[in-house]
């Protein structure tokens, strides 16, 4: 028995998404499912969709795979309508009666509705709340306190907390004023020293993808100035926030960092793809010769069209593949039974499989065609 229920909520990066590319069986018994849970009005909307889904879904079986959905379906139920916890955006499970398979996810971020009946499990929308939400940290800083905050998918986890005791203001007949004033920078400087060792620390031991300085003043900027380049480098931006934000807004203007990162990383992408395709150097595009280059694990980086979806069908027994065709009932390369999938989908499996990046692109800075998948090759 397979099963993973998650009671807590998970950050999209903990979920082996890997792993679960790895599944696949000859007949359509992966059910996935996902789902916005906030809300009265979510809640409406889940039952009409999954109704309708539900539906469906039982029409197009034949009578022993219907049976086999029925089973799988009811191994889900219980979760679809539970109350969720504190904080609960959304829910992604995963389920297959005849292999025992069940995994349930919590989340604090809102996936788009989805319900698919396939031949694994359905991984095309984790992966674009993956591309969405990497793992990052905040810190905020000014001369007196450091504060440095994990940010795992809208759940922020305070990793550590460093403050120092500086005298704004000497007494009279006390120090001198120069004197005072060197000994302050002075501890200001070990404080800083202290705390970026605590930020390497922290980014070692994590997966963290950067991290965001902010704070008020100019405390922030002198504080990266003493980081090493590797460090610096880790630096996704500066911004002015004040010391005692709330976690919400600390979310807030994190993630507008990150997401403006990740489009300006997305847009490099795009280019060095182009420029690629123009040079005629190691870049291929278009469904089948992507595919080929994934089939001999030549692809260095899969660039998909956000928000796009090819029909197609697949062999699930010699993983024959064709985009834009109406499944026949036999593969005609082996016979094998045939399942109507997304193509990019199954792209996006085949790359989790062969350890190709993948990056989502944006349209207008894709190819001026109809193209919605393109490779960078590693030879």
């Amino acid at each position: 028995m397979l099963k993973l229920i998650s009671e807590e909520l998970v950050p999209v990066s903990g979920i082996d998404i890997k792993s679960l590319a790895e599944i696949y069986d000859e007949e359509d018994i992966y059910l996935s499912i996902y789902l916005p849970v906030s809300g009265a009005e979510n809640e409406r909307l889940n039952k009409l969709f999954i109704n309708s889904r539900v539906k469906a879904i039982k029409k197009a079986l034949s009578s022993g795979l219907r049976v086999e959905f029925e089973r799988t379906f009811s191994m889900l139920e219980e979760f679809i309508h539970k109350t969720p916890i504190s904080g609960e955006k959304g829910l992604i499970l995963f389920a297959c009666s005849s292999e025992s398979f069940l995994h349930v996810y919590r989340l604090a971020v809102e996936p788009e509705q989805s319900m698919v009946l396939d031949t694994s499990p359905f991984l095309l929308p984790l992966a674009k709340l993956r591309a969405d939400y990497d793992d990052y940290g905040m810190l905020l800083v000014d001369s007196q306190e450091g504060r440095f905050t994990c940010i795992r998918s809208d759940l922020a986890e305070e990793k550590k907390h460093l403050s120092i005791d500086l005298m704004n203001k000497h007494k009279k007949g006390g120090w001198s004023q120069a004197r005072f004033n060197h000994l302050r920078k002075g501890a200001i400087k070990s404080f800083f020293s202290e705390l970026a060792n605590n930020v390497q620390n922290i980014c070692d031991g994590s997966e963290v993808k950067g991290f965001v300085v902010a704070g008020p003043g100019n405390a922030k900027q002198e504080f990266v100035e003493m980081l090493s380049k590797n460090l610096q480098g880790k630096v996704l931006g500066i911004i002015d926030l004040p010391m005692n934000i709330s976690r919400n807004e600390m979310l807030e203007a994190g993630d507008k960092v990150l997401h403006e990162t990740e489009r300006s990383e997305s847009i490099k992408k795009a280019e060095e793809f182009k420029t690629a395709i123009l040079k005629g150097k190691l870049a291929v595009y278009g469904v089948k010769d992507v595919l080929s280059a994934l089939e001999s694990g030549r692809v260095n980086v899969l660039l998909i069209l956000k928000d796009s979806s090819l029909p197609g069908w697949i062999c699930e027994r010699c993983q024959n593949l064709q985009a834009n065709v109406q499944a026949p009932k036999e593969c005609d390369r082996c016979g094998g039974p045939t399942s109507v999938v997304d193509v990019l989908e199954e792209l996006y499996e085949l790359a989790q499989r062969t350890g190709a990046e993948v990056e989502f692109v944006e349209k207008e800075d894709f190819l001026a065609s109809d193209d919605l998948v393109g490779a960078l090759l590693r030879y």
